[in-house]
């Protein structure tokens, strides 16, 4: 923008850190270390003061943003809408489809951020996401239409104090009946860019799951996590031989098929979100399963 603004802190955006505050405002136009910068030379003023980056600011304060030109480093370009499946004041419930990144990157090109950005250009505070999925994973991805849940939904999720349930067709035939947990220790290994999840050493990963049904070749597991690691369910189902099915990390690498894992349910914060998985044909779940599922939040 080739003027100053003042912008006014909307009771949506009270509580954020200043940095945090112009980093959504600015939607990605400007890098975090020209924004850094502008704060330390005192470019960047609350209610005509200086501030230092990680002050907290509140509402009907005025920011003074210097004048500046959009970079390179603008936020991704959305390639088309989200399905919002709740909104209500303060939380939205998103659908993510498998093969969409959850945020945007340097060979990331499409990204439900970016088009997050794009859908709420006009919105005081950008919507923002509580959690995360794999790229290939679908399902239910929270977010927060205000600061202050923003926080409480963080929270939560540090807390272990979200209830999660994941669909998944798994290789092979499960061999146990009934529900059982699963207990390892995991943790990232290998070099950059060519880092896999392990087992047995790390961080205690935990899950109690169950067989919904069957066929001669794969199983349908209902699973709820207990600990939040990266690719979780992914290491632990391969470990023990059954990996997801479409998962070319921890599975077969020559296979084309869709990764058939899905983040179903959530409780949180007094809220209970459920999200069917977009399978068809073979891969089609009943409602009464659906159903029998929930079970595990129990």
């Amino acid at each position: 923008m080739p003027e100053v603004q003042f912008i006014t802190v909307s009771k949506a955006e009270s509580g954020q850190k200043l940095l945090q505050f112009l980093e959504r405002r600015l939607t990605g136009d400007v890098p975090r270390s020209a924004i850094q910068r502008w704060i330390r030379k005192g470019q960047v003023r609350v209610n005509k003061g200086r501030k230092k980056p990680f002050d907290r600011i509140e509402s009907g304060q005025i920011v003074r943003i210097p004048p500046y030109t959009p970079g390179a480093e603008s936020a991704v370009a959305a390639k088309g809408g989200l399905d919002i499946i709740h909104e209500d004041a303060h939380i939205m419930a998103i659908a993510k489809p498998a093969g969409l990144a959850v945020h945007g990157g340097d060979k990331v090109k499409d990204s439900v951020t970016g088009r997050l950005t794009a859908m709420f250009a006009d919105a005081d505070f950008m919507p923002t996401l509580a959690h995360r999925l794999d790229k290939g994973t679908s399902g239910l991805l929270l977010a927060a239409k205000e600061y202050c849940t923003l926080r409480r939904l963080n929270d939560s999720f540090a807390a272990g104090d979200v209830a999660k349930l994941y669909l998944t067709w798994v290789e092979g035939q499960w061999p146990h009946s009934g529900e059982m947990i699963l207990e390892d220790k995991v943790e990232k290994q290998g070099s950059p860019g060519k880092e896999k999840v392990r087992v047995g050493s790390g961080k205690a990963a935990l899950a109690r799951v169950v067989a919904l049904t069957q066929t001669q070749r794969h199983t349908l597991l209902a699973v709820r996590l207990l600990t939040g690691r990266t690719h979780q369910i992914r290491v632990q189902l391969a470990s023990r031989n059954h990996p997801v099915v479409g998962d070319h990390k921890y599975g077969e690498k020559n296979q084309h098929r869709t990764m058939r894992l899905h983040c179903y349910s959530m409780r949180i914060d007094g809220h209970d979100f459920s999200l069917a998985p977009p399978w068809t044909g073979p891969w089609s779940i009943p409602d009464t399963m659906l159903q029998s599922a929930l079970a595990l939040l129990a």
